[in-house]
């Protein structure tokens, strides 16, 4: 095996051949249809479920998290843009990190796409299943509580409650899940509890994807309407039940209580990526894909700032780490007419964010396959509806069946690192082809900012406020991976010294790799054994069925 032959890269133009000469999909997505395609991935199970445990986490601070996490992103998607205009082809990071970095990053991306896309469905499935059994009790039907919860979190629940002291806080949702514990039925002298909705309505969605770009995207536009105007009557109603005092203290568990709820607040961001997998079926994708990309970050980090600020307002921060945060708010504050309409649009609108996520891992295992990395049944079409068929339905089976067995937040700290790391490998790509001079006939261009010495006077500055105004030795211990953003940081301000590189992406860089510091070990554990597995494939079957290899 020759190493160099690990960094092959695909050529931009035989790319652009691909997608006009290979592609059998429908061009039907206009600049609106991908914008709201964005904004259906977003607005979802970030905004209907996690943000109520990222205000638990954090308390009204969060706010600010959601603008830090938003400026991280904003960098990421102008990366992203400019390649969208170069590469209209699906794919997504995976074939813009063929394209720049070579063939081993981009199996490693591809991977950890596999990895995001499947488990945000997963999360996303389970948190409309929380709003649909909530939906169900407001018409006065109780479903089971056995067949609304997965084992580990009603065993979590049951032993809280089982072991707690007089006057201990106990929350709502605890008290409901260790219920359904005590009540489930057993075989075996095992309990039997599992999340039927969350599989059942994985089910639905994969229907409809696999029918067609077109039926899907009609739906998602729909939903996104209506979920737009939940969002809007949750603002104007809630703000009539703002209580000032609920934002004080603003950091009650300081800056690291406000960083502790990265996971679920990134997690919130990650479905803009996911628009640029549609290139293929975009109409004009070169125009349209940069700026859906962009609008629809903007109208979401809007939404975020003000929604989150409303939540904490109505309640103390500590009463919202539930899975269903506007409905329960506003049945705290006994507007239950409110919650009943949230928990019903809920139900409906959080699907589009299941939609868009599974038109995406599909498009992203076609790509994979047409370059060989994959077998040749991930890329076939469905002759009938033009769509990915055998990858659509594989899908749904990888999200559906787990979707009914896991904890929401062990699956929401799952998809972070993949995703981060996708995230870095797009801007440095960025970095790579503009060194190369590959990014003049981008028909969308990132604003070029010297970064030559801005980045090195960044990094002394920062270094000088470590040393001088923090207790240093006690951060790095918390915190032993700030050591690699420092080694990052520094090796980025020799290189821009050297290449002169533009500050968007470097920026992009350093936002990123310095959240994924906020991650604990356990998720950067179970991303490295998932990239080991990933590993194993590539250099056991996708290294020698390479395209690129056979050329």
């Amino acid at each position: 095996m020759n190493l160099n032959s690990l960094f092959r890269r695909k050529s931009i133009s035989s790319l652009d051949a691909e997608s006009n000469d290979k592609s059998q999909l429908h061009k039907v997505l206009g600049v609106k249809d991908l914008t709201f395609l964005g904004v259906a991935a977003i607005v979802g199970a970030g905004i209907f479920s996690t943000i109520g445990r990222a205000s638990y986490e954090g308390g009204p601070a969060v706010s600010l998290l959601f603008i830090l996490v938003a400026t991280a992103c904003i960098f990421t998607a102008l990366c992203y843009a400019q390649f969208a205009s170069m590469i209209p082809i699906s794919g997504s990071a995976y074939t813009y990190t063929y394209a720049s970095l070579g063939e081993i990053f981009a199996w490693v991306i591809g991977w950890a796409l596999l990895l995001e896309y499947a488990v945000s469905n997963m999360v996303v499935a389970i948190s409309w299943s929380e709003y649909f059994t909530t939906m169900l009790a407001g018409f006065g039907v109780h479903w089971p509580g056995w067949l609304e919860i997965d084992y580990g979190s009603a065993k979590a629940a049951f032993i809280q409650v089982r072991d707690a002291h007089v006057g201990d806080h106990i929350p709502d949702s605890v008290l409901k899940a260790a219920k359904s514990y005590a009540s489930a039925p057993e075989m075996g002298g095992i309990k039997i509890l599992f999340d039927l909705p969350a599989g059942l309505v994985t089910l639905f969605i994969t229907f409809v994807v696999y029918i067609g770009i077109k039926e899907s995207k009609n739906l998602s536009n729909l939903l996104v309407y209506l979920k737009l105007g939940v969002i809007l009557l949750v603002i104007i109603a809630g703000s009539f039940f703002v209580k000032p005092e609920n934002w004080s203290p603003f950091l009650p568990n300081g800056f690291g209580g406000v960083m502790g709820g990265v996971a679920a607040v990134f997690f919130a961001f990650i479905g803009f990526d996911s628009i640029s997998t549609t290139a293929e079926e975009a109409k004009n994708p070169q125009k349209d894909l940069p700026k859906a990309m962009i609008y629809c970050l903007i109208i979401c980090t809007v939404l975020y700032v003000v929604l989150s600020l409303i939540l904490t307002g109505m309640v103390n921060y500590k009463e919202l780490k539930v899975d269903d945060p506007l409905a329960y708010v506003f049945g705290k504050v006994d507007m239950n007419f409110i919650a009943g309409i949230i928990s019903v649009s809920a139900v409906i609108s959080i699907t589009s964010t299941l939609l868009v996520y599974q038109i995406g891992q599909p498009r992203i295992w076609m790509s994979m396959s047409r370059d060989g990395l994959l077998g040749k049944k991930f890329g076939e079409i469905n002759k009938k509806y033009r769509t990915p068929g055998f990858s659509t339905l594989l899908t749904g089976v990888i999200v559906g069946i787990p979707a009914m067995f896991l904890d929401m937040q062990f699956v929401v700290d799952l998809t972070s690192v993949g995703t981060f790391f996708a995230f870095i490998l797009v801007c440095s790509g960025t970095l790579y082809l503009e060194h190369k001079g590959e990014t003049q006939k981008a028909k969308f261009k990132i604003p070029y900012i010297n970064s030559q010495f801005i980045t090195g006077i960044g990094f002394i500055l920062s270094l000088f406020f470590l040393f001088t105004q923090t207790d240093y030795e006690s951060l790095i211990k918390e915190k032993p991976l700030l050591v690699i953003f420092w080694i990052v940081w520094a090796a980025l301000s020799i290189a821009t010294l050297k290449y002169k590189f533009s500050l968007l992406p470097v920026l992009g860089i350093l936002f990123n790799f310095y959240l994924m510091t906020e991650l604990g070990w356990s998720n950067w554990l179970m991303f490295i054994f998932w990239l080991l597995i990933g590993l194993a494939i590539y250099f056991l079957y996708s290294y020698k069925n390479s395209k690129l290899n056979k050329k």
